[in-house]
């Protein structure tokens, strides 16, 4: 029973997600070591089943790698529009069940709860919210339930697969003690390595070492993997929106129909918003491009895609939408383009088609845009357009 103001959030996450949409298709699939991915040796991992974990396989390692750890392993191209068509079905019945949830990637949620166990019972709820996905899915999903992200998130992770869990109020600490500090949310392979070397491996010796001793060797980020080492997570659940969105247009000085210049235009925009996608961690499900002609009559089409933050898919899409809508020949005034229904995630649900140099370049230019500037380093197809005339903003712009 919960005191006071005591939280209740739950975090679920849809098990090994691509690989259970896969068998769902293929039921020879089942109980086989299976990876998702580029097919060549020169592609990367994306998803594999528990069995081939058991091998050492995981995702964004080489596929030549994980085909000599895992040689029987079956291996999938993947179908990022099949994902995300599941992923929002799956959205579909918690946004029925619950008045509060965050869609914190495309296979997870997090979901506040709290006040409802005077109706329900949390527990209870939870439960059968996690067998009405698998009812009417076919997709084995888990969850954990305590009084905070941290806990849940983890909670979760210890009852996979296909389990759910439970942690008291006043456990929590106790709960995590003995798990890898691993397990953390937050703890990259470099704090985890930097924490071993110190001799740091389970979460209880790092609940016993000082604050301030955490501060020293990791600044704020030190203080924050403390408390959750220790149980605390304030974080609250944000709630859900499709209208979540990014974008960035440009007005020209001077009205054009240069058609050439406004398809580099468009790309050098859609470049830039792919990097602040990616930079962010976050996928995009939905292309808009928008048109405003000098006469000031202003059209925008959009179109719904598989999760990606990639350039080259995102630029595609923008492209085609822009031949759509670019019809009728007259001077513009200005272009714009706009990404929503924006969630948490890696570039995972693109490793189906990209090699693992692909991967690799991308990682290149990010880090060189972060470290020299976003306009620094750009397409060769953009040179000579002023990257700094437009602007990525979130939400929409006032007068748009």
């Amino acid at each position: 029973m919960l005191v006071g103001n005591q939280k209740s959030v739950v975090h679920m996450d849809l098990d090994s997600f691509f690989v259970s949409v896969e068998v769902l298709h293929n039921p020879r699939l089942k109980n086989r070591a299976v990876l998702i991915g580029g097919g060549s040796d020169r592609g990367v991992v994306a998803s594999c089943s528990y069995e081939a974990r058991r091998f050492g396989v995981h995702a964004g390692m080489p596929m030549k790698l994980a085909r000599r750890l895992c040689p029987q392993a079956i291996i999938q191209r993947g179908d990022a529009e099949r994902y995300s068509y599941y992923s929002n079905v799956v959205t579909q019945i918690v946004e029925e069940e619950v008045p509060l949830y965050e869609k914190s990637s495309i296979d997870e949620f997090y979901i506040d709860l709290t006040g409802m166990d005077k109706f329900f019972g949390n527990y209870k709820l939870a439960s059968e919210i996690r067998q009405r996905i698998t009812r009417e899915t076919g997709l084995p999903i888990s969850f954990g339930l305590s009084q905070n992200k941290t806990v849940s998130k983890v909670a979760t992770g210890e009852a996979k697969p296909n389990g759910q869990m439970q942690i008291e109020f006043g456990n929590e600490k106790v709960f995590l003690s003995p798990l890898s500090i691993k397990k953390i949310p937050g703890v990259g392979s470099k704090t985890y390595y930097l924490l071993r070397d110190m001799g740091v491996q389970k979460i209880q010796t790092l609940q016993q070492m000082p604050v301030e001793l955490m501060n020293s060797i990791l600044g704020k980020h030190g203080i924050v993997l403390w408390k959750k080492a220790n149980g605390i997570d304030n974080t609250p659940v944000v709630p859900y929106t499709e209208a979540k969105s990014i974008s960035t247009e440009q007005t020209f000085e001077k009205d054009t129909i240069d058609v050439a210049r406004l398809r580099v235009i468009l790309m050098a925009m859609t470049e830039k918003l792919a990097f602040k996608l990616r930079k962010q961690e976050k996928l995009t499900a939905c292309v808009a491009v928008k048109i405003r002609y000098s006469d000031f009559d202003t059209h925008t089409v959009q179109k719904r895609i598989p999760y990606s933050s990639a350039d080259h898919v995102l630029a595609k899409v923008a492209q085609e939408l822009f031949e759509k809508l670019y019809q009728r020949r007259l001077l513009v005034r200005l272009i714009g383009v706009r990404f929503s229904h924006l969630v948490s995630g890696g570039y995972q649900i693109n490793l189906f088609d990209d090699t693992e140099e692909m991967i690799n370049l991308y990682q290149a230019m990010d880090r060189m845009k972060i470290r020299f500037g976003s306009d620094k380093i750009h397409r060769a197809a953009t040179l000579g357009i002023k990257h700094h005339d437009f602007n990525p903003f979130n939400g929409k712009k006032t007068g748009d």
